[in-house]
């Protein structure tokens, strides 16, 4: 019974590992071959560990899920780059299959993950979904990790929490009310 439940267990572990992609997480021209900056409001690229980016990918746009871990930007004439040291294991897209992947990138002061800094109304922003291609860990020996391709610059913006913007209508429905009387 031991042997067949280490057994099973080994197939899964072996399963999950082959259910799996790379990805080269990079904006650097010599990675993606481009010169696509990710910038702040005022056009200045990002840079240091005042801003994070991460990749969020899935077999298709509905279906998106953070992979890896969030990259810092770089600094100097890096600025306005991103490049983590890992490469970035794609869990949800098989190898050799294509997928949908979105960088997202946030201020850190909103917290660790695009969707705390979303909810804090820090500065965010993604670019458009580009197609990638995971190809990692398919064939004899392994293919290299694929890059981002198709990536596009973009800007970070500010949006609101719900609670200001509601604050501000009722603020101006206060003062018509007020001059009503």
């Amino acid at each position: 019974m031991k042997k067949t439940l280490l057994t099973a267990a080994v197939t899964v572990a072996c399963v999950g590992a082959l259910a799996q992609g790379t990805v080269n997480f990079s904006s650097t021209p010599s990675a993606i071959g481009s010169t696509q900056l990710v910038t702040d409001p005022a056009g200045t690229p990002l840079a240091g560990a005042d801003y994070f980016a991460q990749l969020y990918m899935g077999p298709d746009a509905a279906s998106l899920a953070p992979q890896g871990r969030a990259a810092n930007f770089l600094t100097g004439g890096g600025a306005g780059y991103f490049r983590d040291t890992e490469v970035v294991v794609v869990d949800n897209v098989a190898p050799g299959a294509s997928g949908v992947a979105v960088v997202k990138a946030w201020e850190a002061s909103g917290g660790a993950s695009y969707e705390a800094a979303l909810a804090s109304g820090a500065l965010t922003g993604a670019n458009a979904a580009p197609f990638v291609q995971a190809t990692g860990g398919a064939g004899s020996p392994p293919g290299l990790p694929a890059n981002l391709v198709n990536f596009t610059g973009f800007s970070l913006e500010a949006i609101p929490e719900p609670s200001t913007a509601a604050l501000g209508i009722l603020g101006a429905i206060a003062l018509m009310l007020r001059r009503r009387k």
